[in-house]
């Protein structure tokens, strides 16, 4: 005899924790809901991903800013990092977070049972735990999130490796660290650590940082983290890892020639692959390697059985697109809605320094979609506000429909670029035309005047302009 519940969630990180709430709310409550889980509650990103990353990307920005100040007429004295001491802090952080966001938040919802235990699909929407204990949903929501994808590497098992999610149990951060990835774990983490005293090396198989952002823009990244101490291996591939009096050997073959690079630890970012060895044979629910398969609506090829976040086959990985996502399952579950969504229109963002951040259409994309479109590009040295932090290093591009000026996408790199965007993704998903976004005031100086100034340059040319010209 199994437990029976109006919705079964298997997994409990954002996706999951958004779909329960939203369930509660929409029944008052009534709905008898189940979450089912493996690892500390809160899933990825609490524990493993943005909080703790953010944090060391904060410290180590910090300790830059202390060690190199910005302004002429202040000079550092004596400083000097202590990663365990900053681990501990991270650590304990994190542990905070997720008593305060997670733990004490599920407690305040009487009608939702948490199982903390892998799970298994023996049947159409019926689960099996450890313990032998079966539930069964009339609705069930997969959102199991997903795992470090780790390259078939000779030698790279035996070396031994680390990944982001145990990074944050180490005492201390290494003296020297070969990264493989340069996407936004690799990137982020690398020039954190480079900025706190570690040589940081990262080996990338494409001939970018940051593969599928703006080319222009990933060399100002990397250009930034050159200047931190991050070297690279471009267009590159590990061929094989060993050890060598204690130290850990990466041979590494570019285009032309194989190098070998020493390093006290090795970092394997090279993405992310779902979770999904659950037993979907048994479901009807259809998947690949990518990923669980859904419609728009996030339904599974089993109708009672929908899917969201990092476990689905999707472009994107992020928090807040697998929170919308677990809403929108509880929405169209029990409100019957309909909600479609559309990770098109979903900011997205990379904390290097500078940052980066996109949403909708690039320019690539609009020449795919065969869409008649304008361009226009400012460097942040032309915003007053940039000037003043010190921040030139940047650039901002926006992209309209030429018929009707509509916004369509925005993409920048900026120290600020990552809050920047959230003023952008509205912009885009409210259909704001070029002129609208002129005609509405922005403070001075700020950042954010950068997006109106690049809208400007639609009209004019903005190195004609007075600061404060409308």
């Amino acid at each position: 005899m199994s437990e029976e519940y109006d919705l079964l969630i298997i997994g409990y990180g954002a996706a999951a924790f958004s779909a329960a709430i939203k369930a509660s709310e929409i029944t008052s409550g009534q709905a008898e809901i189940a979450m089912v889980g493996i690892g500390p509650l809160g899933g990825t990103c609490v524990n493993v991903g943005c909080v703790p990353s953010k944090m060391l990307i904060s410290a180590a920005k910090n300790f830059k800013y202390i060690s190199e100040p910005r302004y002429p007429g202040l000079k550092a004295g004596e400083y000097r990092s202590d990663t365990s001491k900053i681990l501990d802090f991270i650590r304990s952080a994190v542990e905070n977070e997720r008593v305060k966001k997670y733990e004490d938040v599920l407690r305040s919802y009487n009608s939702i049972d948490l199982y903390k235990s892998r799970a298994v699909f023996i049947g159409d929407r019926k689960i099996k735990l450890e313990d032998g204990t079966e539930l069964f949903g009339y609705n069930v929501l997969i959102a199991t999130g997903s795992k470090p994808s780790i390259p078939n590497i000779p030698g790279l098992g035996d070396a031994g490796y680390i990944t982001s999610n145990e990074l944050w149990n180490l005492k201390m951060i290494p003296k020297s660290i070969a990264i493989i990835g340069a996407g936004p774990i690799g990137s982020e983490i690398g020039q954190a650590v480079a900025r706190l005293g570690t040589k940081v090396h990262i080996i990338e198989m494409a001939d970018q940082i940051l593969p599928g952002i703006p080319s222009d823009m990933a060399k100002k990244i990397m250009d930034e983290m050159a200047m931190d101490g991050v070297s690279f291996s471009l267009s590159s591939s590990v061929e094989k890892v060993y050890i060598r009096n204690g130290k850990k050997i990466l041979t590494v073959r570019g285009k032309e020639n194989s190098d070998e690079i020493e390093a006290d630890e090795i970092l394997v970012a090279t993405g992310r692959s779902p979770n999904i060895d659950l037993g979907l044979e048994n479901t009807g629910v259809e998947y690949d390697r990518q990923g669980i398969i859904v419609d728009a609506d996030l339904r599974t090829s089993n109708k009672r059985i929908y899917a969201a976040g990092d476990a689905v086959k999707q472009k994107y990985k992020l928090e807040t697109l697998a929170a919308k996502e677990g809403v929108i399952a509880a929405q169209n579950i029990f409100d019957h809605a309909g909600i479609k969504i559309d990770i098109s229109s979903f900011p997205v963002a990379v904390f290097t320094q500078p940052e980066y951040a996109s949403v909708g259409y690039s320019e690539e994309d609009a020449v795919s979609a065969g869409i008649n479109y304008e361009i226009r590009t400012i460097k942040t040295s032309d915003v007053a506000k940039e000037r003043i932090l010190r921040n030139p290093y940047g650039m901002i591009k926006m992209i309209s429909e030429r018929e009707t000026g509509k916004i369509i996408g925005v993409q920048m790199v900026a120290e600020g670029a990552a809050d920047m965007i959230n003023e952008a993704s509205v912009i885009v998903n409210s259909g704001i035309t070029v002129k609208q976004l002129i005609d509405t005031p922005h403070v001075f100086p700020t950042v954010n005047e950068g997006i109106k100034l690049v809208a400007q340059s639609f009209l004019r040319d903005i190195s004609m302009m007075s600061c404060c010209m409308e």
